[in-house]
């Protein structure tokens, strides 16, 4: 029998645990799926919006892969700390995949980051989706009547969605409901979503786009003379060349230009500007952001853009930066640092160029922050497949007994499937005394003593 540790219960983590017990090549597969927090699911857990609940309901899918009898969930589990390094994991399996994701936001790199009211966009998602490490962060909202988002993709369309909004559409949600008190009590008037580049080159989707239309109350507004700036925007034939998603954008953010706000507009107001690069954070006496200076940018010719020495400052009392992600090291494995990956070949992990035998990676730890969650699939496969063809050396490994034995005799207390059962049922209860749907719960005590009670 083979026995696999999966580092990850993401969509990257239960695609590879699928694909590892389905495959007819290698017989009696067994897969332990470990991850640091109690609850399963990831980023779709914890970084999908809670108002996107279509892609929530993936959810359902792993579900079904994790409740496999070949499969065990083990949370709670800290893989490359001092109870349980990388090596030691490696011995108490034939083969680790580590699927460990991307978890460091990118920082901006320019003065006045350190100031109170600057965030990484992941650090409010992550508030606002109840994820355990989040439960200490604040967000003074109420002290909040422009905010301004740094980034032009989806995660920035998300929190830009999620400030605009009204709190009697997110009631329906599994938001926390310390998140969903703190937004009702937001004085936030108006966002601006601010890009450095043109609106051809987004990196949105037109779905999560259209979406800013059609929030109740909101105003929805791009600046024409800003778009007209993008080379492609006025000549339909360079137009026609684009992939269809950013043609679709440019319609949608044309409608918007055309229809200037009126007497009728709603209470809030969310603003795509293109064209500006960051240059300094605007602070007060007080130590808090008080706004955003920008340097206005135009098309260089070959896809960048170069700066015109015209500054242009925005008002802000909340800032978030979404500018992308960057893996983080896992002790013990190797690291490219200007890649943010672990190094491998078709996910085999090199070690000084070689391949080390046992030790494959998958999902962004392995190909960086790209892809959609269906990308994690060819990925993980292409991981397995690997995998698969080491099996024949891997299994001539005898290990010294069920490694669930080894974890506890190291001080950890896994939270095994009924454990997370537990929890669903304890975050079900909570919302029906709050008079909700399910609610999550959003601290590591609350979790580990819902888990307990169902004797994990």
């Amino acid at each position: 029998m083979l026995r696999v540790a999966v580092v990850g219960s993401g969509p990257s983590g239960v695609y590879a645990a699928q694909a590892l017990v389905q495959q007819r090549e290698v017989p009696g597969v067994r897969v332990d799926v470990l991850d640091r927090l109690p609850a399963p699911y990831g980023l779709v857990r914890y970084g999908v919006a809670p108002d996107h609940e279509k892609i929530k309901s993936l959810q359902g899918s792993l579900r079904t892969v994790l409740e496999d009898e070949r499969i065990r969930f083990l949370g709670n589990v800290e893989v490359g700390g001092e109870a349980l390094p990388t090596g030691r994991l490696l011995e108490l399996y034939h083969a680790v995949v580590y699927c460990v994701g991307a978890a460091r936001d990118r920082m901006l790199g320019i003065p006045g980051e350190e100031l109170t009211g600057v965030h990484s966009a992941t650090a409010f998602v992550s508030w606002y989706s109840g994820h355990p490490d989040a439960a200490a962060e604040a967000f003074d909202l109420p002290g909040v009547d422009t905010a301004v988002v740094v980034g032009a993709g989806n995660v920035a369309v998300d929190v830009t969605r999620i400030l605009a909004r009204g709190t009697a559409e997110l009631e329906p949600t599994d938001m926390p409901q310390p998140a969903l008190g703190a937004l009702a009590e937001s004085g936030v008037r108006q966002v601006s979503m601010v890009a450095r580049r043109g609106p051809s080159q987004g990196r949105f989707t037109t779905k999560e786009l259209r979406e800013l239309g059609t929030l109740p109350g909101v105003d929805t507004w791009a600046d024409p003379a800003e778009l007209a700036l993008d080379p492609v925007y006025g000549d339909p034939t360079a137009a026609a060349a684009l992939p269809a998603v950013a043609r679709r954008n440019l319609e949608v953010l044309r409608g918007w230009a055309a229809a200037a706000p009126g007497a009728d507009a709603g209470p809030r107001r969310i603003a795509l500007r293109f064209y500006l690069r960051p240059v300094e954070i605007l602070g007060g006496p007080d130590g808090r952001v008080t706004g955003m200076r920008f340097e206005r940018t135009a098309p260089d010719g070959q896809g960048g853009v170069t700066g015109t020495g015209v500054h242009e400052d925005i008002g802000a009392q909340l800032v978030l930066r979404s500018v992308g992600y960057k893996g983080v090291p896992l002790t013990g494995l190797p690291f490219d640092p200007a890649k943010g990956t672990v190094p491998h070949a078709a996910g085999r992990v090199l070690r000084a160029g070689r391949a080390s035998v046992g030790e494959y990676v998958a999902g962004w730890i392995k190909r960086g922050p790209t892809g959609v969650i269906g990308t994690n699939r060819p990925c993980a496969k292409e991981t397995v497949s690997s995998l698969l063809q080491d099996a024949g050396a891997l299994a001539r490994r005898d290990l010294p007994g069920d490694p669930l034995d080894a974890l506890r005799a190291a001080g950890l207390r896994p939270v095994r499937w009924p454990g997370w059962l537990a929890i669903e049922a304890a975050e079900t209860d909570l919302g029906r005394s709050l008079g909700r749907r399910s609610v999550k719960i959003p601290d590591w005590q609350g979790l580990l003593g819902a888990a307990r009670a169902g004797r994990a």
